[in-house]
């Protein structure tokens, strides 16, 4: 296999693709990041990001290893559904649209998702909402490590631990340097090469197969990735439309953009995001499809994606390829570290552990924390357990059970903590129990039906009366809030 895939793209230019990107992340992050004079730039930019970068950040963000890896591996799978199942993902951006301007208006100088929750619902449900949450972006961090060696390995040979080590230690360490200002801005730069790529790589697609011939490959040889009624497939898209949902709805690296961004900025941005994001995981998941009629081995389901992007554009096709897998990889685990350290940062260190921490302390504290997640994922890519899909769609039922009281704990003054407690903890498990017992391809629903019950359940039966105020912590203490 090894020396399949070096034919793909020359190993030394691989190693010299790999140092020229690293170099240029490296010193477009360090200079972004000087803007960064306080906490404040570091964690959220200044809160004055606007429309343009916000929406490169949001869009190269969501273009992660799992849109450019495993949309192939859902078409080699799951067929055509596979690749619509995918794509459904566009609506956790879309959705996300209002309730940026919401968060917005109500939380203005709001730091993280878990502010919300333990403002809106009291301590209890914040800390099942951490745990869900921290747990989520562990498991993102590493998927996107494991994709950046099989990236590495699938198109010039690079070993696999150096390739995950490499994209791992090149986000860190810009990240490191400017926080969020340097996220956003090498995310900006990152955005327009993958959109030139992709287009790039889906005229080459098409130039290059006959689409009946790939058709009929596929109805002869394997009937049931055209099949319409294959009901794995079917549950795949409804379970992928929540588990998108779930995915931005709960995590902090959307809501800190919600914050970062300047005030009627947001809606537009994840809208616009969402447009661009949608034909990507479409475009790859045909990639794969064509495999059959060209005659690809396709060894592992996760590595199909590069090595029918290298097979057919060849090798000066391949470079594009991997740059553009590069910037997708370092797109995601950027923003991904820079939330995860604020949300541990602000929810546990601040929070929990020391109030009184001055700004400086606090600053030292978060680079440990980005160090910290970066040697913990480390640890476990090294010995590349499990695809793409099996790490990452483990953690689909408990985000899904976040959706519903997120949604209603922004609209309805009458959603509860206790419902919000309940909806969480129900619905992962059920999920979970869903994901082992039948698919993964079922947890994420499941555990967003159960959710969406236990929280309207607990709105008509014991309702809440949350005074909007007391999510604003720049105003003086509502005088009675109903919030255990």
């Amino acid at each position: 296999m090894e020396h399949h895939q070096s034919e793909i793209l020359n190993p030394a230019t691989g190693w010299i693709l790999m140092a020229l990107l690293s170099a240029l992340w490296i010193g477009l992050g360090i200079y972004w990041g000087k803007k960064a004079k306080n906490l404040d730039g570091f964690m959220l930019a200044g809160r004055n990001v606007g429309l343009a970068f916000g929406t490169a950040t949001a869009m190269a963000t969501w273009v992660t290893s799992n849109t450019t890896m495993l949309a192939p591996q859902f078409a080699l799978q799951l067929g055509l559904w596979g690749m619509i199942a995918y794509s459904m993902a566009a609506f956790g951006l879309f959705l996300f649209a209002p309730l940026a301007r919401r968060i917005k208006d109500l939380m203005p100088k709001g730091y993280t998702s878990g502010d919300f929750i333990r403002l809106r619902y009291g301590k209890t449900a914040w800390r099942v909402f951490l745990a869900i949450s921290i747990f989520y972006s562990f498991t993102w961090l590493i998927s996107m490590g494991m994709a950046g060696g099989i990236l590495m390995n699938a198109l010039s040979g690079i070993p696999y631990a150096v390739g995950m080590t490499v994209i791992l230690g090149v986000c860190i360490t810009y990240t490191l340097f400017g926080g969020l200002y340097a996220v956003i801005g090498t995310d900006y730069i990152q955005s327009v090469i993958i959109m030139i790529g992709v287009v790039v790589v889906g005229i080459a697609v098409l130039s290059h197969v006959d689409l009946s011939g790939v058709y009929s490959e596929l109805e002869s040889n394997r009937p049931m990735l055209v099949s319409v009624l294959l009901p794995a497939s079917l549950m795949a898209v409804f379970n992928n439309l929540l588990f998108g949902i779930g995915e931005v709805f709960h995590s902090n690296v959307w809501w800190s953009r919600a914050f970062a961004m300047r005030k009627g900025i947001g809606s537009k941005a994840y809208t616009i995001a969402g447009i661009f994001w949608l034909p990507v995981p479409i475009a790859a998941g045909f990639i794969a499809l064509t495999g059959g009629s060209l005659g690809v081995n396709i060894t592992s389901p996760d590595m199909v994606g590069p090595l029918m992007a290298g097979n057919i554009l060849g090798k000066a096709g391949a470079v594009v390829v991997f740059v553009v897998f590069f910037c997708s990889l370092a797109s995601s685990i950027d923003s991904l570290l820079a939330a995860t350290s604020d949300l541990i940062l602000e929810d546990i260190y601040k929070k929990m552990i020391n109030r009184k921490a001055s700004e400086a302390r606090l600053k030292r504290v978060s680079t440990l924390i980005i160090l910290g997640l970066g040697l913990f994922a480390w640890l476990v890519c090294l010995p590349r357990v499990g695809t793409l899909a099996t790490v990452l769609f483990f953690a689909g039922p408990m985000v899904a059970s976040t959706i519903y009281p997120i949604v209603t704990g922004l609209y309805w003054k009458t959603a509860s903590a206790g419902g919000a407690i309940w909806a969480m903890v129900l619905g992962s498990v059920s999920g979970l129990i869903a994901y082992i017992e039948v698919g993964w391809y079922t947890g994420s629903l499941i555990a967003a039906t159960v959710s969406i019950l236990t929280t309207v359940l607990f709105a008509r039966f014991q309702p809440d009366n949350f005074n909007w105020k007391a999510l604003d912590e720049s105003l003086p203490a509502p005088g009675s809030v109903s919030n255990t």
